[in-house]
């Protein structure tokens, strides 16, 4: 009898001692899952179509470190530039659509490229889920300070004087800086002879070397040398004044109509589970939100856009339209 009982004891133990490491097994399973589950588990990865140095890629980095503080996980700025901006944005378009491929993109690549292009490699619409607009960036024409022109009725003067004398530099053919060039010269019935660069910070720094006398450039390609002295503003391209530079008139306000405000955002590959994206675009609002992030746009000279993914999404289609118009008065065609 004794041995039966110890023999019941003994089973019942072990019953117990099962069912309690089934249930830690249930509940670490559940654990794992959850984390598994988390956005983001691991590393995400700001592709950035344009090269190091540029406004798209300042305010990528400014970004990328925000949302790391927030997701407790490394993000990191990835450059990936050439055709302007082609190329790494048909890379994004094609990466794995779970939320860790993230495009940071200019509003140049996509919704300007598609008119220059005969092929891009992307769509702008069909292959990318609108995540969130980021910021607005300051355009300026700039000059070498020899330059003998102050203000843009003086360049136009001075332009008018020798037509097809004094080139303008920008970071590529097809580039937004080029199509403001463009848009400058049709506005203003001047002649520049255009001289590309592969990047906008090496257009700039031959402006500052006097190789170049002018160049349209973004407030983070040339800010340092504005204060610096080596450069010097001959109007801003946006249609309102810059708080970074709010003695400088707009050229708008020499040439009436004339103004663009180039605007930047985050994009994920099409097909991104939609939970995802809105909780991305419930963080970036979130890190532009933040006066930290503010203030480092606004020493960029650009300033938070904030907004939803549906709002990027129209904001996009309505530009493709009129970029096409501009595109096509110019006349530009890249390969």
């Amino acid at each position: 009898m004794d041995s039966y009982v110890r023999k019941f004891h003994m089973t019942n133990r072990l019953h117990t001692a099962c069912k309690t490491a089934f249930v830690l097994m249930l509940s670490v399973a559940a654990s794992w899952s959850v984390a598994q589950d988390k956005f983001p588990s691991h590393q995400v990865t700001l592709v950035v179509p344009q090269a190091a140095g540029g406004a798209n890629d300042a305010i990528a980095r400014v970004v990328a470190q925000k949302l790391s503080e927030q997701w407790g996980q490394s993000v990191i700025v990835e450059n990936r530039p050439g055709a302007g901006g082609n190329v790494g944005t048909a890379y994004a378009a094609k990466a794995k659509n779970d939320g860790y491929t993230l495009l940071v993109n200019a509003d140049s690549a996509q919704v300007i490229n598609p008119f220059l292009y005969a092929k891009t490699g992307f769509d702008s619409v069909k292959d990318f889920d609108p995540v969130a607009p980021l910021a607005k960036a300051g355009y300026v024409l700039v000059a070498n300070p020899s330059l003998p022109a102050n203000t843009v009725a003086e360049l136009i003067t001075l332009a008018k004087s020798k037509p097809g004398a004094l080139a303008i530099a920008s970071a590529g053919n097809g580039t937004l800086n080029h199509l403001i060039g463009e848009m400058l010269q049709k506005a203003t019935d001047i002649q520049l002879q255009h001289i590309p660069y592969k990047a906008a910070a090496a257009a700039a720094t031959d402006v500052v070397g006097g190789q170049v006398p002018l160049s349209v450039q973004s407030m983070p390609s040339s800010i340092a040398f504005i204060r610096a002295g080596k450069l010097k503003v001959l109007g801003v391209v946006n249609e309102k004044r810059l708080a970074a530079l709010p003695d400088s008139p707009t050229i708008g306000e020499t040439v009436p109509g004339f103004g663009a405000t180039p605007w930047y955002g985050m994009f994920a590959p099409a097909g991104t589970p939609k939970n995802i994206v809105l909780q991305i675009q419930n963080d970036v609002a979130r890190a532009l939100d933040t006066k930290d992030v503010q203030d480092r746009l606004a020493t960029l000279g650009c300033e938070p856009f904030k907004g939803t993914g549906d709002q990027l999404a129209q904001l996009v289609k309505s530009d493709l339209v009129r970029w096409a118009k501009i595109v096509k008065d110019s006349g530009a065609k890249l390969d």
